[in-house]
């Protein structure tokens, strides 16, 4: 019998979504829909495996099996037509440290590094925080969606001498998953202006209406560092586990120096052996998760359309995060505190985003089909009282 997806409060566990939300926001009684993670149960795989380890009872020092290493080769080759080498992986606590260790590792002070914002926003901080030249190329709008301005980004690699992309496949927030041809014309750019790729594809596993996610290694694997994680797919983002993926030998190098510096060369235990019993056996589960957020997405684009229909909602063909310009309605200026004070809703402010993102609003679809539809009442009900 197919495994059922099966939705859990969260509140009261220590979560970071639910259980800090008066500190973020000043208030508890709200609809948590920002952090990126799931409300969702982990498969069954997951949990009986976590059991049998706390069954032995001794949580020492542990090494990271050659089974996961099989296990995610394996996801890669049957899910998205990859195929990884096991002397290319290598790991870190998540995919936010990695970037930043790419960064260092990979580039020297001083140099520039391009990002295509709107986008998650600890690209940028990854970029400032250690001393390089943060190049901003927004993406760009046009008939009915989001689109990589590839006459600016050559112009940018040629003048600001950028040294690395950070990018992000498929996209968040935006919600775009590349196509093949988009993707080549990012290769053929970077490998013009000698430009490595630090690829961002931790949300790869979720995909929507017939798209396909194409991961960049495929196109140039030597010029591209791949970095994803069985944490968004599965849930597991509190088990610290993620995984790097770099086929070119001289980068692996520099990243082995740099990991050595820092006495850190993979993630949590737990981590590793719940994502090899869910890259093995999580496959329906994750196939029926995909089923319940687009479900969830044509609820809140349906409901908000029907009523508002000035609104833009960005085409949601990978994550779980839906992109909405609530521009028409409301001032930029006045949209945190409508959300937060007369909707009641935790979300994240597209400004946080950058590259024109002040009008649009980032709404986590992970989560039950009651709290997507409180959440269209709730802005349904806020917006008619402001229209008098």
């Amino acid at each position: 019998m197919k495994e059922q997806v099966q939705f859990v409060d969260r509140r009261g566990t220590a979560s970071l979504k639910w259980d800090v939300l008066e500190k973020a926001y000043g208030q508890k009684d709200m609809l948590g829909m920002w952090v990126a993670d799931m409300d969702f149960r982990c498969p069954e795989c997951v949990q009986e495996a976590i059991r049998d380890y706390m069954a032995c009872g001794a949580y020492g020092y542990a090494i990271l099996s050659g089974r996961f290493q099989t296990a995610f080769a394996q996801w890669e080759r049957e899910r998205h037509g990859y195929a990884v080498e096991q002397e290319w992986l290598r790991y870190s606590p998540g995919v936010v440290p990695a970037i930043n260790w790419c960064v260092s590792a990979m580039t020297e002070p001083g140099e520039g590094v391009l990002v295509l914002p709107p986008v998650y926003f600890p690209f940028f901080h990854a970029v400032e925080d250690n001393g390089r030249k943060l190049v901003e190329c927004d993406l760009v709008w046009r008939d009915g969606g989001y689109e990589m301005d590839f006459a600016a980004m050559e112009r940018k690699m040629a003048e600001e001498q950028v040294k690395m992309l950070l990018f992000c496949s498929p996209h968040n927030p935006v919600g775009r998953v590349w196509r093949r041809e988009e993707l080549e014309r990012v290769v053929e750019l970077c490998e013009t202006y000698g430009v490595l790729i630090v690829s961002d594809e931790i949300h790869q596993d979720f995909v929507h209406e017939g798209s396909r996610h194409i991961p960049l290694g495929t196109l140039s694997g030597e010029r591209v560092v791949t970095l994803t994680a069985p944490s968004k797919s599965f849930n597991l983002a509190g088990l610290q586990t993620a995984v790097a993926v770099i086929p070119s030998a001289e980068l692996r190098e520099k990243w082995d120096q740099f990991t050595k510096r820092l006495h850190i060369s993979s993630g949590n235990s737990f981590g590793y052996l719940a994502g090899e019993a869910a890259y093995l056996h999580g496959g329906e589960w994750m196939d029926q998760v995909n089923e319940v957020i687009y479900s969830n997405y044509q609820l809140l684009r349906g409901s908000l359309l029907e009523r508002w229909p000035q609104l833009r909602v960005a085409p949601l063909e990978g994550t779980y995060l839906m992109w909405v310009d609530f521009g028409a309605y409301l001032k930029e200026e006045e949209m945190k505190d409508f959300f937060a004070q007369e909707c009641r809703l935790a979300l994240n402010h597209g400004g946080q985003f950058r590259g024109g993102g002040e009008r649009w609003m980032r709404f986590n679809l992970a989560t039950s089909r009651e709290i997507v539809q409180r959440a269209a009442d709730a802005i349904h009900t806020a917006l008619a009282a402001r229209q008098g």
